[in-house]
């Protein structure tokens, strides 16, 4: 079954204005919004007062996705000078330097305490320690694009290879598992571990959500828009995920039987690109025109 609602529960919040493309935001160990500044190059932090700060990181650093690690910091991707980047909570800023090419795009805190990757363009998986410990595992397959990442309830990494149309694990030994996914051109991008033990994902080539067990039972679900491009994904604590759909600019949940709700942005062709469940429960989404909407639930 599907729902359909309208946009009567969002609202938009001015941010950083055009141009400076929020694209990636997560909720902080301070409570505070965090987000990524693509086309600025830059880090924003949004408080629970509505206080707006921002640090520039390099014109060409093109931040994309950022998580709280384990470390109390704030750690995020630099796709554009091949970096992982980190901010404290106070806004002190500092880098782990990568390979040249490396291209790094989804981070997330793994359960070993170490920050671990997506390298779009080098075919592999990376893991950075909180002291700065490099290490790239590579993957069996060239051309994937490795996508996001996020750590699964099976004490292993779980990636999207959206050009491989596979979804991937990785253990702590650095052994590579690959599930292709049923429908040809899925190409997954969004990835996380639902509060239902399975990992849920999106596939913006099919316009469909996807969902695998951790013994690799693929079950796909399509969107009544299938040229909504979902893009990103995030568990809903009270069961079901939340995911955007850049092409349909709209906010979707999606429950554990597979029930899709939408809701219309109230913009049109405002880009909506990372989310996040606040403390509240509430859902904030990360507009690339720059703004935020804010979903009540």
């Amino acid at each position: 079954m599907t729902l359909l609602t309208t946009s009567a529960k969002i609202r938009e919040v001015p941010l950083t204005g055009a141009g400076t493309g929020p694209y990636g935001i997560t909720v902080g160990p301070d409570g505070a919004l965090w987000l990524t500044l693509v086309h600025a190059g830059g880090i924003a932090r949004v408080g629970a007062d509505g206080e707006l700060r921002t640090w520039p990181v390099a014109p060409d650093s093109r931040p994309l996705i950022i998580t709280p690690g384990p470390d109390g910091a704030l750690w995020f991707t630099r796709s554009g000078d091949d970096r992982i980047g980190r901010i404290t909570t106070g806004g002190e800023l500092s880098a782990v330097e990568l390979p040249a090419g490396t291209g790094p795009c989804g981070i997330a805190a793994g359960p070993d305490g170490a920050l671990w990757y997506a390298a779009m363009n080098a075919d592999a998986i990376g893991r950075v320690t909180v002291d700065g410990e490099r290490t790239r595992f590579p993957l069996p397959v060239s051309g994937a694009f490795a996508s996001m990442v996020a750590t699964g309830p099976d004490e292993a990494v779980w990636f999207t290879l959206n050009q491989a149309n596979a979804v991937g694990r990785i253990d702590m030994a650095g052994e590579v598992t690959l599930h292709a996914l049923p429908t040809e051109g899925a190409a997954p991008v969004g990835i996380t571990a639902g509060v239902d033990g399975a990992l849920w994902f999106v596939e913006i080539g099919a316009g469909q959500l996807g969902r695998i067990t951790p013994d690799g039972r693929i079950t796909e679900y399509p969107l009544p828009d299938r040229s909504a491009r979902p893009h990103a994904i995030v568990a809903d604590p009270a069961g079901g995920c939340w995911y955007t759909e850049w092409g349909g600019n709209r906010i979707g949940h999606v429950a554990p039987d597979g029930t899709i709700t939408t809701h219309d942005l109230p913009t049109p062709a405002s880009e909506p690109h990372g989310l996040t469940v606040a403390l509240d429960a509430t859902v904030w989404v990360a507009l690339e025109t720059g703004t935020l909407a804010h979903l009540i639930p």
